[in-house]
């Protein structure tokens, strides 16, 4: 999903001056965050949990202790962690500590999507392992290994507030930051190459049955049933949008772009509740996220502060209240009949069976409020984290922006590479290769 998938569909969305700085801004976000997780990251998210505080405190369950994955015991022991559920986990640490690691390397690079066409190649290589480090291993920590959060009752099935609300906020404060792209980018800001974008979108929407089915941590009916609502939930958010622009819209005309928004929508959506609801909740998860976005991205762009920040490629929209409206639906239509981990019985002999009760089914509004407060923690702790790092970058590297000349020159000036190279031979066009009488 990170690489190809997310770098093909961010670079097909960009102008053709910003491909190659795009891309490889998802490469290396990838691979600088595979490093924190090793050094320190992954105990911090899910090792053992630190106990700053009295047992059933906030600060007890807030963190985990930051040290190193690199002995030959943590890597090929059986997994322990406070993520562990009513089924005892039965895979090694290095098994878990990867699948976990590609949940953390892609939220950074879904936010990038806030900022690219201006911000400085070098501040982003800071940004991505401090903000792992300060705002991603909290979340994961507070909410899926244990932490407290968890401990009152908060669910989020593969990432919809740790991954898809903190990515949406983080982009947009971030791009606050960092401030608007250079005018002339912003008003022609037309997509490089529409069937890159399908590519990628194509393979963020396949990655997503592993991002989904894998996280309930078995092969079994539930992981099944998550992806099978991962796929409805889409499906239905890609028709909604596409609908809505056909009726709704000034243009009345159906878009490609408009479609893959409603796609991701739905996939976003049901990120946080894929494994509790079941296939008629699917279909409301992807037309009610889809829809909702569809109004946000059409009419509360225009009013501040959206109206005033520079969000290049909606994020806040596509990720930030689709993830939010799916971790709060859980609340509402996820569904007490589907066992995340089996029941007791003939057919499975295990501990117990653990699923989750909407309003809908329970009449109760308790873990509605509970998905509210946790929506509330995310958003206003990443927003301020996400501050934090951005402004520390900032005062490190000198700025967070590509000079002007950068700016106006775009992946020649930066990476003195381009992605479709004319004439030129991927070389700036006043290179004496270019200006030599036999190239023609």
């Amino acid at each position: 999903m990170s690489i190809p998938g997310l770098a093909v569909f961010y670079a097909g969305l960009v102008r053709n001056k910003w491909i190659v700085n795009t891309m490889l801004m998802v490469f290396t976000g990838f691979s600088v965050t595979l490093v924190v997780w090793m050094l320190w990251g992954y105990n911090m998210a899910f090792g053992q949990l630190s106990h700053f505080g009295p047992t059933g405190s906030f600060w007890s369950g807030f963190i985990g202790h930051a040290t190193p994955l690199a002995t030959a015991s943590s890597e090929q022991g059986q997994t322990v962690s406070g993520a562990n559920t009513l089924i005892p986990f039965h895979f090694p640490t290095a098994t878990f500590a990867y699948f976990q690691f590609t949940f953390a390397a892609i939220t950074p690079l879904i936010f990038l999507g806030g900022l690219v066409g201006r911000l400085k190649f070098k501040a982003w290589l800071l940004i991505v392992p401090l903000w792992i480090t300060v705002v991603y291993c909290v979340n994961a920590a507070l909410i899926w290994n244990g932490g407290f959060l968890a401990q009152k009752g908060v669910v989020d099935y593969a990432g919809g507030f740790v991954i898809e609300l903190s990515a949406g906020v983080a982009g947009f404060v971030g791009a606050a930051i960092v401030g608007p792209r250079r005018w002339q980018d912003r008003e022609n800001a037309f997509p490089s190459n529409l069937m890159m974008t399908a590519v990628g979108a194509g393979i963020l929407w396949l990655g997503w049955n592993g991002f989904n089915g894998g996280a309930v941590f078995y092969a079994g009916t539930n992981a099944a049933s998550a992806i099978l609502n991962t796929n409805v939930s889409s499906a239905v958010g890609l028709l909604t949008w596409v609908l809505m622009d056909m009726y709704f819209s000034r243009q009345k005309k159906a878009t490609f772009l408009g479609a893959t928004n409603g796609m991701l929508c739905g996939l976003v959506a049901v990120t946080a509740i894929a494994g509790f609801v079941n296939g008629i909740g699917a279909m409301v998860v992807g037309f009610v996220s889809s829809a909702l976005v569809w109004c946000s991205w059409n009419y509360l762009s225009r009013i501040r502060p959206f109206s005033q920040v520079d969000d290049a490629l909606g994020v806040i929209h596509t990720h930030g209240f689709a993830g939010l409206i799916g971790g709060l639906l859980i609340g509402l239509v996820s569904d007490p009949k589907m066992a995340v981990y089996g029941t007791t019985g003939p057919k499975f002999n295990g501990p117990g069976s653990f699923s989750v009760g909407g309003w809908f089914y329970t009449h109760s509004f308790h873990q509605l409020w509970e998905q509210f407060l946790a929506a509330l923690w995310v958003a206003a702790f990443t927003a301020v984290g996400t501050a934090f790092v951005f402004y520390l970058v900032k005062f490190l590297v000198g700025g967070l922006r590509e000079s002007d000349e950068n700016l106006a020159l775009g992946d020649i000036g930066i990476h003195d590479e381009e992605a479709f190279p004319d004439p030129t031979f991927g070389e700036p066009v006043g290179t004496p290769s270019h200006l030599h009488s036999d190239n023609v």
